[in-house]
């Protein structure tokens, strides 16, 4: 059941494709590790069999009923907009209003929290450390924060990133690795891919996450292309 707790949170920023078009990044979303190597590193980062897990910053939930064989599944989303559509995903999950800074779980709860591509972008500009000590408050002793993050360095996505500016907040270079290494975080690279069915898809998608002129001139250099070679960096805290 979708908490009823859904007053604004002051800090919360929308996201800018997810916030923007839910419909088409649902489109991005099915796009994502087609092989399954992501899906399989973040078992092996920390497997969710049998354990609390939550997905902070559910979004529309299309995560969620990955995780079935978890003992008990949590979403956790901040935009009020997406609790429905995400607690529609599976009406036995529960979905909760809520952020990584305000995390509407009791102490020592959960044993395994991933966040993808929400908050957890450390950059010159922005200490998430508010969020990392409310992710030790509700995690068990012995469990474990996962962190997926875009790599800056490899793959294709990469170089889409290096020539947009709006990605400069993210930290393009190796900061957010060494403010999770300072943090006693462990960094995991993965090479994985997105894969279109559709190249109509992927032109709308490359446009939803990059300036126009950085996704035209990349599709106009790959005309063929229905997806693109993605890297990931998985940050690894685990709570003492």
């Amino acid at each position: 059941m979708t908490s009823q707790n859904t007053e604004p949170l002051h800090d919360f920023v929308p996201a800018a494709n997810q916030g923007q078009d839910p419909a088409l990044y649902e489109l991005e979303n099915e796009a994502i590790d087609p092989s399954g190597v992501l899906w399989r590193r973040l078992r092996q980062a920390a497997d969710w069999q049998d354990k609390v897990l939550v997905d902070l910053g559910c979004g529309s939930g299309f995560w969620l009923p990955k995780y079935a064989d978890a003992a008990e599944v949590i979403g956790v989303e901040p935009d009020q907009r997406l609790l429905g559509p995400a607690q529609a995903r599976d009406p036995a999950i529960q979905v909760v209003h809520g952020s990584a800074e305000h995390v509407p779980l009791p102490t020592a709860s959960v044993d395994v929290i991933h966040a993808r591509f929400a908050y957890f972008f450390p950059s010159e500009g922005f200490d998430p450390v508010a969020g990392l000590r409310e992710a030790e408050r509700v995690l068990r002793p012995g469990g474990k924060l996962v962190v997926v993050d875009n790599d800056h360095v490899a793959g294709d996505f990469a170089e889409l990133l290096a020539a947009s500016a709006p990605a400069a907040a993210q930290g393009r270079d190796s900061y957010p690795t060494r403010w999770w290494a300072s943090h006693g975080a462990q960094t995991v690279p993965v090479m994985s891919s997105w894969q279109f069915q559709r190249r109509s898809d992927f032109e709308q998608v490359l446009h939803l996450e990059f300036p126009q002129q950085v996704a035209e001139q990349w599709l106009a250099r790959h005309p063929e292309s229905l997806g693109l070679s993605y890297g990931y960096l998985l940050h690894i805290w685990q709570r003492s």
